[in-house]
């Protein structure tokens, strides 16, 4: 038999047709059938180890050599055009390529046979892109390994800048894209732009197993990054994780890496960026140019290709653009606030010391608790020094603190009293500020509350009485005494002029005081 294997191998070596013939001992004739039969059928060098002579020769030359088989051979390149196409099954070619044998006259192979030989074919024509991805079935992403660099222009400091790298591996139409960094934002929007970029969304989204994707991913369970889990709800598609350590789960994605960092990341290497939107531009341009190039083994582009073969499958965009969000766990503080990186918002003040759920979006701060949301903020865009606290989320005594003021302060002491209403004006017009007084008459106000309006006023009546400066604790050393209601002995008339005296027989020990 001829030796179709070394004479693949020599051709793909650049050895000419007169010295394989002698190499092989074959005709120089039968050598230019065999190479032009195999470019004409897509077989090239190099082949498995599997790939025997046998089946080359099938494929190269159906029925040539096999005039005794009773069977009628399958045209496994229509049949592989026609799995490309959605809901299209080896089933269902089998069954029209049976009824169309026997409307003939021929004999078709059985099921079993005819899926073996067309995958013999796929094969050896590496043409197994039609096997596994139907058009708009499935989208590929991954980051791209060689990044660009961002030049400082005082400094010259150089800042890495990352390649997003979406494709289609049906038509490996291709969508590339630069970031500053790889977080979940950049990851998210990055998505977004690249459906719009495609005009549709295929059915699967297969990324790497990168942290902005994948919590955990296990030989028994997959838990989604919960942000990517809500894209994949708004876009309706579903996520699935290839498998870690298999590339071969998105080999388009892998391979348009590879081609990004040719004939983007490579042919941009001389040129220096100073702002990212220098380099967005420079790669979208070059972009272009990449799904514009010919294909080598096959006619077209992959612009031309997913037009023609897969963007009619594609599923609309959604009717509102996804705004991306990202979700924080944080514990809840004595401060009952919760921290976004840059500004703090408010939370109930009785979830102090749990832990809670933070969606945070590029306008809105939601706060959920046990998948119940509890608290919604308006995000600001610009660091703050303060916080941002709704008076509903707080106690009752800070919200009172927070809605003292000195007129409230004037009016409540007016109606106590008149020594409470001096008191407290003395309390706001001691310091600089009359902020200053506000914790001295909000103590006022709590004994008046405990103690009565009466009792209060006379504590303050007696201390305005023996100082000019009272204090809130000297008034509270008389409300809780009962000083106040006990005669003042300096007013009491006693029955001698000079009072109570005991002689010194009473000091004697034993002794009786004087009657």
């Amino acid at each position: 038999m001829v030796n179709y294997r070394e004479i693949l191998r020599l051709h793909s070596l650049g050895t000419s047709q007169r010295s394989i013939a002698q190499q092989v001992q074959s005709s120089r004739d039968t050598v230019a059938d065999i190479i032009k039969s195999a470019e004409a059928t897509g077989i090239s060098w190099p082949l498995g180890e599997d790939v025997t002579n046998e089946m080359i020769q099938e494929l190269l030359f159906p029925g040539k050599y096999a005039l005794a088989c009773p069977y009628t051979q399958p045209d496994f390149p229509e049949i592989h055009n026609e799995l490309a196409k959605k809901g299209v099954t080896l089933t269902l070619l089998w069954e029209e390529y049976c009824v169309k044998v026997r409307a003939s006259g021929g004999i078709p192979y059985m099921y079993t046979q005819f899926c073996e030989k067309y995958r013999r074919w796929a094969r050896i024509t590496k043409a197994t892109m039609r096997i596994t991805h139907k058009p708009g079935d499935a989208v590929q992403v991954d980051w791209a390994g060689d990044p660009l660099y961002i030049t400082d222009s005082v400094t010259g400091e150089m800042e890495p800048a990352y390649i997003f790298v979406a494709v289609l591996p049906c038509s490996w139409y291709t969508y590339a894209e630069v970031c500053s960094d790889m977080k979940t934002e950049n990851w998210l929007l990055c998505h977004v732009h690249a459906f719009n970029y495609f005009g549709g969304v295929p059915r699967l989204l297969i990324p790497d197993n990168c942290k902005t994707a994948v919590s955990k991913n296990t030989r028994y369970e997959t838990v989604l990054n919960k942000s990517y889990q809500e894209l994949a709800e708004h876009y309706n598609v579903a996520i699935v994780p290839a498998r870690v350590r298999k590339p071969d789960d998105k080999s388009a994605a892998e391979g348009s890496v590879r081609f990004v960092s040719t004939w983007i990341t490579a042919s941009l290497r001389d040129r220096k960026f100073f702002t990212i939107g220098e380099a967005k531009q420079a790669v979208a341009e070059k972009l272009e140019e990449l799904n514009r190039r010919p294909f080598k083994k096959r006619p077209g582009c992959r612009l031309t290709a997913f037009e023609q073969e897969e963007k009619e499958f594609l599923k609309p965009l959604p009717l509102y653009t996804y705004e991306p969000s990202v979700w924080i766990h944080p514990k809840v503080g004595y401060d009952y606030l919760v921290n976004d990186g840059v500004n703090k918002y408010s939370v109930p003040f009785d979830l102090i010391g749990e832990k809670v759920d933070v969606r945070l979006t590029k306008h809105i701060v939601e706060v959920f608790y046990k998948q119940t949301k509890v608290a919604t903020h308006v995000r600001l865009d610009k660091p703050q020094r303060d916080p941002v606290v709704k008076p509903e989320h707080m106690p009752e005594a800070h919200r009172k603190y927070l809605g003292y003021n000195a007129d409230e302060f004037a009016v409540w002491a007016n109606g106590a009293g008149s020594s409470i209403a001096k008191t407290v004006q003395y309390f706001l017009n001691s310091g600089k500020e009359a902020e200053q007084g506000f914790k001295s008459c909000a103590s006022l106000m709590k004994l008046e509350k405990r103690y009565g309006s009466k009792r209060l006023d006379d504590a303050c009546e007696r201390v305005l009485r023996l100082t000019s400066q009272p204090t809130v604790r000297n008034i509270s050393v008389l409300c809780k005494s009962s000083a106040e209601k006990q005669p003042d002995y300096a007013h009491v008339k006693t029955r001698s002029g000079h009072g109570i005296t005991r002689g010194a027989a009473y000091y004697n020990k034993g002794g009786k005081r004087d009657e």
